[in-house]
């Protein structure tokens, strides 16, 4: 069965789309003979991207557009929607994908929290609500994606910063989806992307060859698109050290701290190590 979005002549806009699973995204949108709008910051880093683009789309240059935005403004996202419709007549495909995480601590610098909410949630938000409304009366079908993280569902400690910006856009995703499918005449859905450890510029850290627990960016979005043609909204992807089925476990024991009243974050908690790991072996 065709996807009734993801059609040629469709259009997508994706954040943080120059590198990683953005990029990834976008080729394969673009080899699907969409029109696709990246959004990012660094002239060179647009103008390479732009290329492969070009190389990738049916109608080359013609159909791949890119602007320098910065999604933690409000006014930047305003310009770049506008933009998307003198062009390309609106969005039917919108990814909310740009995300940053330089590291954190609860008591750490402000700047760090503020840069990173900025991006890897602010960014969310003022994407949808710019975005959406004009998506809404278009009329045609189209769909919300954006990019959240199992840091935002289970938490670990290491940079909380980082964890609230994606438990923030995972509850908003939620909200959304549910604000969506109760507003009459609405074609628009919303899905959670969910990673796991992808090799991207975000978690290479140095290292220039993709450790073998990694997926790629294009596997992850391989899944992305199988997913969205199932209608899923969470999209939970594993990888090629941790199968979906710990990930499960591992979710359900994070919502088990608050019914069984365990300490906070009970799975790093050394009173708590042999019951976590007889749980996650029950998979």
């Amino acid at each position: 069965m065709n996807d009734p979005v993801l059609t040629p002549g469709a259009v997508a806009v994706i954040t943080g789309g120059a590198s990683g699973i953005g990029l990834a995204a976008a080729i394969r949108f673009a080899k699907m003979g969409l029109n696709v709008c990246i959004a990012d910051l660094g002239l060179d880093r647009l103008a390479a991207a732009a290329g492969r683009l070009a190389e990738a789309a049916p109608r080359g240059a013609a159909a791949i557009m890119t602007s320098a935005t910065d999604v933690s403004r409000r006014d930047e996202i305003e310009h770049l929607e506008a933009a998307v419709r003198d062009r390309f007549g609106g969005a039917d495909v919108l990814m909310n994908n740009a995300g940053i995480g330089p590291g954190s601590g609860v008591l750490g610098p402000e700047t760090n929290w503020q840069r990173v909410l900025g991006v890897n949630l602010w960014g969310v938000i003022h994407g949808t609500q710019v975005f959406a409304p004009a998506m809404i009366r278009r009329g045609r079908p189209g769909m919300i994606i954006n990019t959240g993280s199992k840091q935002g569902i289970t938490t670990p400690p290491g940079d909380p910063a980082y964890n609230v910006s994606k438990a923030g856009v995972r509850v908003f995703t939620e909200a959304l989806q549910h604000e969506l499918r109760n507003t009459p005449g609405c074609r628009i859905s919303a899905h959670l992307l969910i990673p796991a450890f992808v090799f991207t510029g975000l978690t290479a850290r140095g290292r220039a060859e993709k450790p073998p627990a990694a997926w790629t960016a294009d596997q992850t979005v391989d899944l992305l698109i199988e997913r969205l043609a199932a209608g899923d909204f969470y999209i939970l992807c594993p990888d090629n050290e941790t199968p979906r089925s710990l990930d499960e476990q591992r979710i359900l024991w994070a919502a088990g701290d608050i019914v069984e009243n365990r300490p906070a974050l009970s799975r790093w908690h050394p009173d708590y190590a042999e019951a976590f790991k007889a749980f996650a072996a029950k998979r």
